[in-house]
């Protein structure tokens, strides 16, 4: 920290891309100094996942934190961050259990866990997080809240790809094929955020329309589920905000997307 002036923190795993850069730009622009951490944690990976092959461009990345006015970037090793006897373990159960949480067993265990020691190796005022990955955005505020971290979690909006596709790392994994069907998830979304907009309020009919529209594009459904913003607890009547999240397969590549649906939105 440097005098009075706040600092940033934008945790990521590194292979940045548009949507990193927008946190970083937030980060930059709203705090003295922004850290940026780059470390692909082993512990959120479950046996057979993409630790292995997760995309590391590491050399690009701290080229582009440069570019950008990034005052440190953190890159600690595995063996650094878990050395031999480590034994210590941070979970938010209620909020780790649903939507992702039921698919990746230990998956927000292991989220909770890296986040508080980045926070503590950094001590920033804020840190950064989007709203792609909503519910680790959502735990992670539980947890410095009912840990009195004093961090402010600093939520940024979805970066989209002109034709509406999420920014993700994992994007890197598709063919062109691939890609061009992974439109349907954001489809399908903004197809529901329509939908309630026009007048339609029952969860099950519009998680319906939503898997309908992703098998028909040749998605494989993990889960398409409505739930309350702050809990995520299920939603059956969409009576105010609500957050409709997907997680999908295109090919063998898992992603994941979500949108708000407000009844107020004009159709």
């Amino acid at each position: 920290r440097r005098g009075d002036a706040p600092l940033g923190l934008v945790p990521t795993m590194g292979a940045l891309h548009e949507g990193h850069k927008s946190l970083i730009v937030r980060a930059t622009g709203e705090c003295g100094a922004a850290v940026v951490s780059i470390f692909v944690n082993p512990a959120q990976f479950a046996a057979g996942e993409d630790y292995d092959t997760y995309p590391r461009t590491y050399h690009a990345d701290l080229e582009a934190c440069r570019e950008m006015g990034v005052s440190c970037v953190y890159a600690p090793r595995a063996n650094a961050m878990y050395p031999g006897g480590y034994d210590t373990w941070v979970d938010v159960p209620g909020l780790g259990a649903p939507l992702c949480g039921a698919r990746r067993q230990g998956h927000f265990r292991g989220v909770a866990t890296v986040v508080l020691k980045l926070l503590a190796a950094c001590l920033p005022h804020r840190a950064y997080f989007g709203e792609k990955d909503y519910q680790q955005l959502v735990l992670i505020r539980r947890m410095t809240h009912d840990l009195d971290l004093g961090v402010e979690i600093v939520p940024c909006p979805i970066v989209r790809e002109d034709d509406g596709v999420a920014l993700s790392s994992r994007n890197a994994y598709l063919s062109a094929d691939e890609r061009s069907r992974a439109r349907a998830i954001s489809t399908a979304l903004f197809d529901a955020k329509k939908k309630v907009a026009a007048g339609e309020r029952l969860s099950a009919a519009i998680i319906q329309a939503c898997v309908d529209e992703l098998e028909k594009a040749g998605s494989r459904v993990d889960y398409v589920e409505i739930v309350e913003p702050a809990t995520l607890e299920r939603v059956e009547m969409i009576n105010g905000a609500a957050r409709m999240a997907v997680a999908a397969y295109i090919g063998e590549t898992r992603l994941i997307d979500n949108i708000l649906l407000e009844p107020d939105d004009e159709p």
